[in-house]
């Protein structure tokens, strides 16, 4: 089997991208760590989420263990924590989509489950697959001890709508709007999917919180071209490399930092994130 391939870069994600850890205070105060926790991270990208929760956990006998699928970004997760003495964070290369097939990571032992700007390219990946989606949902429940939460911050329903279209426009003009949309990696639902796929579709939980938020966010260092070349990566591949890609690339660009250009200064995307908070029956 092709080993798949690691579209992330730490590098290119703190460049581009450093708003997203920054952004997640709200779903924290979801979860609401506590000193004894043991929580599972799903998607913990380079660690700084996890990092941050070191205090609290270094007052009990808490820890974290941060997962993904990206060889890179877990790397550089642990060489963060090594050097910040994170000793209550730990890292494992775990694609989300098999995490039922990591036994040490089922035994109902987990208080909580996190994940944070995540799983849209988890069930992305999966391009829509309810029953595959289920199955992260599924996993995710088993590793969970009784009464046991999984609070999640996710891309919502219209979630950066103005570059989804501009991305699939420009690829589709070169290639079609079918391959466009094969290259698509998002999958942005929105609070009624979330709660009937917990509840119903996987059952054995109970969803207490959920919700939409539209979250205009400035971008980063690397700016509209930056977010496209990181995030938009996986449209491209849809075109061979070299003049064609770099055309499709600037035209996507030219035509966002139009739309998002702020007149204030800088650009807005615009981000749309759905937040589900979901107990273990």
């Amino acid at each position: 089997m092709a080993e798949k391939k690691d579209h992330w870069s730490s590098e290119a994600y703190q460049h581009s991208a450093s708003f997203v850890p920054k952004l997640a205070t709200k779903i924290l105060q979801w979860l609401d760590p506590q000193k004894d926790d043991v929580i599972l991270d799903i998607g913990c990208g380079d660690g700084v989420v996890n990092i941050q929760l070191q205090d609290i956990l270094a007052q009990g006998s808490g820890s974290i263990h941060g997962t993904d699928s990206s060889p890179a970004m877990i790397e550089a997760a642990t060489q963060a924590a090594r050097k910040a003495g994170a000793s209550k964070c730990t890292f494992e290369v775990v694609d989300a989509l098999e995490l039922a097939q990591a036994p040490h990571l089922q035994r109902g032992h987990f208080t909580k489950i996190f994940s944070n700007a995540a799983l849209h390219w988890i069930f992305g990946s999966s391009k829509g697959s309810p029953s595959r989606q289920a199955s992260v949902f599924r996993a995710a429940r088993d590793a969970l001890a009784p009464g046991g939460v999984f609070a999640f911050e996710m891309g919502g329903l219209g979630n950066v709508a103005e570059i989804r279209a501009a991305l699939l426009s420009a690829v589709a003009r070169r290639v079609g709007l079918p391959k466009a949309v094969e290259h698509d990696p998002w999958f942005f639902p929105d609070e009624g999917w979330a709660t009937d796929m917990l509840e119903n579709k996987v059952g054995g939980w109970k969803v207490e919180r959920a919700e939409r938020e539209y979250r205009p966010t400035q971008a980063d260092a690397g700016g509209v071209e930056g977010w496209v070349r990181l995030f938009g990566a996986q449209f491209f591949e849809a075109l061979k490399e070299g003049e064609e890609r770099e055309e499709c690339i600037k035209e996507v660009v030219d035509v966002l930092e139009v739309v998002c250009k702020n007149p204030s200064g800088g650009f807005h995307l615009g981000y749309v994130r759905l937040r589900v908070l979901a107990r273990k029956l």
